[in-house]
C-alpha cells in the first residue's frame, strides 16, 4: 500500500519542471538601438573648386641624350611654333656627322676604284688576257662596294637627323606652364624640359565624389566661376569623367570644356564649378548600419508598428567621405537600425532609443 509521503514526490517534481520551462520561455529583454529614416538627399549641391586647365598641351622632350647648354624660355612665355625653347650640347653630335662624312667619301673612293676594276678586268677579258673568275671577283668587289656607300649616306642622314635633335623646338604656339630642367643639367632622352600649352581652348577640372559623378554624362552643364570674383562666369559642359576613382581621394576628375571663357579665366586661374541641372536624389547610410554577411551587404528594417526588426539585402557604393550610398534595396521613409547590427536577429524587439543623421 502506497503511504501519502510517497504520492506527493512525483507532484512536487512536476511542480518543479512545470517552473523550469516557464523560466527558458521568458520573452528577450527588449533591445534599444540607435536609428534613422530613410531620406534621399540631394547627391552635391554645393559649388566645386577646380582649376582651368589646357585642352591640349604637350612635354617637349629631347630625342638623344646631351647636357642642357640653353633654355631661353620660362613659365608665362608665349612661344610660337618651331621656335627653339632649348638646346643641349651639339659638340659629339657634330663630330659625329663629320665622320659619318668621312665614312662616305672613304667609301665613294672605294667604289670609283672597284668600278674602275671591274671595267679593266671586262676589256680583258674581251683579249682573253685575263679569266672569267677573275670578272667576276671584280664585279663583286664593286658591288660590296656600292653597299658601302648606300650604308655610309644612310649613316650620314641619321648623323645630321641626331644633329637636328639638339634644339628642341615647340610643336605648336602657346605658352609655356611648367619647365622641368635647369641649363648645366645633363638630361635624358625622353624626360619632359619644357611643357606647352595652348592657351585657346581652356576646360575647367575639378575632382569629385562618387555620389555626384554618378549622375553626370558628357554633355552635363555647368557654371564656372572665378573664385576671387563670382561675378566672372563661364558657361561649360561635362567633356570627360574619369572612369574610375583616385585611390587616395576617392574622388573621380571631370573635365568641363568652357565655352569661350573671359580672357581673365588664364591658365592655372581657381574656379568653382557648380551643376546647372537638377541634382540627383540618393540615400546616404553610416558605415555602421551595413552588416556585411558573405559577399552581401544587409540593413535592419524597423518596424514601427511592432517594434521589431527585419533584415533586408541592399546594393551600396562608397562615397569619399566613408558614407555608403544606397543604389537597391531601400525606399524612402523607411526606418533602420544605424548601430549594433552585429548582434540582431529577424523578429527581435526592440526600443527606439536615439535617432542618428545621415
Amino acid at each position: 500500500m502506497m503511504t501519502p509521503m510517497r504520492s506527493v514526490f512525483p507532484v512536487l517534481a512536476l511542480a518543479v519542471l512545470a517552473g523550469c520551462n516557464e523560466k527558458n520561455e521568458a520573452p528577450e529583454p527588449i533591445r534599444p538601438v540607435l536609428s534613422m529614416k530613410v531620406e534621399p538627399q540631394a547627391a552635391n549641391a554645393s559649388a566645386v573648386t577646380g582649376t582651368v586647365e589646357p585642352r591640349y598641351k604637350a612635354d617637349l622632350s629631347f630625342r638623344v641624350l646631351g647636357r642642357l647648354i640653353a633654355r631661353p624660355v620660362y613659365v608665362g612665355d608665349i612661344v610660337k611654333k618651331d621656335q627653339v625653347v632649348a638646346a643641349i650640347d651639339p659638340a659629339a653630335l657634330e663630330l659625329a656627322v663629320r665622320a659619318s662624312v668621312a665614312d662616305v667619301s672613304r667609301s665613294q673612293a672605294q667604289l670609283t676604284n672597284a668600278t674602275g676594276t671591274e671595267g679593266r678586268q671586262r676589256t680583258l677579258l674581251e683579249t682573253d688576257a685575263t679569266t672569267k673568275a677573275t670578272l667576276e671577283s671584280a664585279e663583286q668587289s664593286r658591288a660590296a662596294a656600292q653597299a658601302s656607300v648606300i650604308k655610309a649616306q644612310a649613316n650620314l642622314a641619321k648623323a645630321r637627323e641626331q644633329l637636328g635633335y639638339a634644339q628642341l623646338k615647340a610643336d605648336f604656339a602657346g605658352i609655356v606652364t611648367a619647365v622641368s630642367a635647369e641649363v648645366g643639367q645633363v638630361v635624358s632622352p625622353g624626360v619632359s624640359v619644357v611643357t606647352v600649352a595652348r592657351p585657346d581652348i581652356r576646360e575647367a577640372v575639378i575632382d569629385v565624389g562618387d555620389d555626384l559623378a554618378s549622375g553626370l554624362q558628357a554633355g552635363t552643364p555647368f557654371t564656372v566661376r572665378l573664385q576671387v570674383d563670382p561675378s566672372v562666369s563661364a558657361s561649360g559642359k561635362v567633356r570627360e569623367i574619369a572612369p574610375r576613382a583616385d585611390a587616395t581621394t576617392r574622388t573621380r576628375r571631370v573635365r568641363i570644356a568652357l565655352d569661350n571663357p573671359p580672357e581673365i579665366m588664364r591658365l592655372g586661374t581657381t574656379v568653382t564649378a557648380s551643376l546647372d541641372a537638377e541634382q540627383k536624389m540618393v540615400i546616404r547610410l553610416p558605415r555602421s548600419a551595413v552588416l556585411e554577411q558573405n559577399d552581401k551587404r544587409f540593413v535592419w528594417l524597423i518596424d514601427t508598428a511592432s517594434k521589431t526588426v527585419k533584415r533586408q539585402e541592399v546594393t551600396i557604393a562608397t562615397n569619399e567621405d566613408g558614407s555608403l550610398r544606397v543604389t537597391g534595396g531601400l525606399e524612402a521613409g523607411q526606418r533602420v537600425v544605424t548601430a549594433g547590427v552585429n548582434s540582431l536577429k529577424d523578429g527581435q524587439s526592440i526600443r527606439i532609443d536615439q535617432e542618428t543623421q545621415p
